[in-house]
């Protein structure tokens, strides 16, 4: 139950970032949906491998190359899901940043 209201919550979020952030569009709630199913997947298999390849440059920008790897996943997910659209990289990042706000926000609400 909680993974489905956390679904819902991204797909809401990406929703408000479409609304507010330009260079993000969502072309609707069911669009919202899948990128926010797409998103979690890509961030669930791809980025531990890119964090674990990018280690030395990781260490060396003190972790903060970690948000360069949200923002290149984000906008890999605006270029495989129809209907859901990133302009650039700058777009990308902020969205990215925004996104991981609020799912570890929702993440501690619903803790038990």
């Amino acid at each position: 139950m909680r993974l489905l209201l956390r679904w819902l919550v991204n797909a809401l979020a990406l929703l408000g970032l479409a609304y507010y952030l330009p260079g993000i569009t969502v072309s609707g709630f069911y669009s919202a949906l899948i990128a926010a199913l797409v998103l979690g997947l890509v961030n669930a298999v791809l980025r531990p491998i890119l964090v674990i390849l990018t280690l030395p440059v990781n260490i060396l920008s003190l972790g903060l190359f970690t948000l360069v790897i949200n923002a290149l996943l984000f906008w890999f997910v605006g270029t495989v899901v129809k209907g859901f659209g990133v302009a650039g990289f700058w777009p990308a990042f902020w969205g990215a940043l925004i996104m991981t706000l609020v799912s570890w926000v929702i993440g501690g609400l619903l803790k038990k």
